[in-house]
């Protein structure tokens, strides 16, 4: 069989947690930046796909660049990495597991935020600023225009929308951990993010990106704004991730009358 079945995959999920939480800070620090600009190289990516596309097509255009987003997201978990959002469904697991404390589990988080937003931030002044590739004609329309709308979310809008998004997030890196083979990881993990994408669920690491790129091309937003941003999507994609994924799949597959029925 080239798949886990569900049961099978929450266990090995809580294995992937623990090696996250116990690997060298280094090892999380180098791999947290990575992570982090995978996902801004994937979001510079849609971004260069859709800003010149014809107002007309409508609908068309989102699809189009939601079906090339999911390029960072395979970096990350095929290539290596450590993603926040990730993260936030597979070491809490491993906690509510009791295989990990919640000291480690707190630190790997705030590890992998710090460093999922050097990545980020290192794509967005570097390829989106130095470059240009942010700050020219309809791409810096673009990248102004998306960031805007983002920050323009009220804090509960922001914090439900989040939860959204690592719902589906979360179930990417999941299909991802139960595929055996290359192509069902890359089929796993394209459908969910592009799913995220198209409803236009807001990402705390894609968000790393875009808004610093739009504050770097001059738009008006400022620091402040990201933070009142950054907040509410954290903790949404925190919710998402924990509860929505792990939660419920520790309740249906982790407990230990499910464990007794699978024994016998």
């Amino acid at each position: 069989m080239g798949y886990l079945k569900p049961h099978e995959i929450a266990a090995a999920t809580v294995e992937t947690g623990v090696k996250k939480a116990t690997q060298l800070n280094r090892s999380a620090l180098i791999l947290g930046f990575v992570a982090g600009a995978f996902i801004a190289l994937g979001y510079l990516l849609y971004i260069r796909v859709i800003a010149n596309t014809p107002a007309e097509w409508g609908s068309i255009t989102t699809f189009i660049g939601a079906s090339v987003f999911p390029v960072g997201l395979i970096l990350v978990l095929i290539a290596g990495g450590e993603l926040l959002t990730g993260n936030m469904m597979a070491v809490p697991l491993a906690r509510m597991q009791r295989q990990i404390t919640t000291s480690r589990m707190i630190k790997n988080i705030c590890l992998i935020t710090i460093s999922n937003f050097a990545g980020a931030i290192f794509v967005a002044y570097f390829f989106g600023h130095i470059v240009g590739l942010t700050e020219t004609g309809p791409y810096l329309a673009k990248t102004i225009s998306i960031a805007e709308h983002k920050i323009d979310d009220s804090f509960l809008q922001a914090f439900v929308s989040g939860i959204g998004c690592n719902w589906l997030v979360a179930l990417a890196v999941w299909l991802s951990y139960g595929a055996k083979d290359l192509s069902g990881k890359i089929l796993g993990i394209w459908f969910p993010t592009m799913a995220f994408v198209a409803i236009g669920f807001q990402h705390v690491v894609a968000n790393m990106f875009v808004i610093p790129a739009a504050i770097f091309a001059g738009g008006d937003i400022t620091w402040l704004d990201y933070l009142q941003n950054f907040v509410p999507v954290f903790l949404g994609n925190l919710v998402g991730g924990s509860i929505f994924v792990a939660g419920i799949y520790k309740l249906a597959y982790l407990n230990k009358a499910d464990e007794a029925v699978k024994s016998k």
